[in-house]
């Protein structure tokens, strides 16, 4: 197993950008699992300008597959008085695997607050639950999850809590990129006895709050897919702490190769 701080630590300055490696137990099939790669891509955008105010979206395209040894260059787009754009491109020996542009924004004054975020009962798994891992070489292996069986869930939605085995020493947004997308499309509930290849194409994480954090590394991941046809699904995400506060919500198109 090797922890997310070890990835992101042992990436090296190169021109315009970062080298580092994606380890084999953090794959999933033939390209790393896409927390990790949007977490390099973040983590070498947060050094190509100082003093960068906190993360405030991120818009990702999953363009191809990575592994092995990576490097992330990150090229300013425009830094204005309030916000920085960044992007911050992913490639491998089989090209260009990842590109994002991340958005950097302080705090506004601002007549407007409103927040209509509904407030959630489930908490995290206490000490002695039983909780599953993935098998040793595959990226899910790295976490520790509980899937949640809520009434409420509808027959495309999936609702799970989730942490790193190890979730100490490491950024709090670059931790945000790599736990957010730790669960399978929604729209995979949806396959029955035909399963089939799924794989996200692009996603959008909009973080509500400058300072994420939660309680023992527990974060509480939702999808929901209202659509899925032709091969094609859309689906919306949320990312709680422990506490029960939003800490950003997401989008995704997702291919369905069955």
């Amino acid at each position: 197993m090797t922890a997310l701080a070890e990835i992101i630590g042992a990436m090296t300055p190169v021109n315009g950008g970062l080298a580092g490696a994606i380890p084999t137990d953090w794959m999933q099939g033939r390209t790393s699992y896409g927390g990790l790669s949007a977490a390099m891509a973040l983590h070498a955008a947060q050094q190509c300008e100082p003093d960068l105010p906190p993360l405030r979206s991120a818009q990702i395209s999953f363009i191809g597959p990575l592994a092995g040894a990576v490097t992330v260059t990150a090229t300013k787009l425009r830094r204005g008085r309030t916000a920085a754009f960044i992007q911050a491109d992913v490639t491998s020996d089989a090209g260009l695997g990842l590109r994002a542009t991340f958005v950097f924004m302080a705090d506004q004054p601002s007549v407007v607050d409103f927040d209509q975020r509904a407030p959630i009962t489930q908490r995290p798994p206490v000490p002695g639950t039983k909780l599953w891992s993935g098998p040793e070489g595959f990226f899910a292996y790295n976490f520790e999850f509980l899937d949640l069986k809520d009434e409420s869930l509808r027959p495309a939605d999936l609702l799970r809590w989730g942490r790193m085995k190890v979730h100490d020493g490491i950024d709090p947004m670059v931790h945000v990129m790599a736990i957010a997308d730790g669960m399978p499309p929604a729209a995979i509930r949806l396959f029955g006895k035909q399963m089939g290849p799924i794989s996200s194409l692009t996603w959008i994480i909009n973080l509500l709050t400058p300072t994420p954090a939660t309680t023992d590394g527990w974060w509480l991941l939702g999808a929901k897919s209202d659509f899925a046809r032709n091969g094609c699904s859309s689906q919306t995400m949320t990312l709680h702490n422990a506490d029960g506060a939003l800490m950003a919500e997401g989008m995704q198109s997702v291919a369905i190769f069955a």
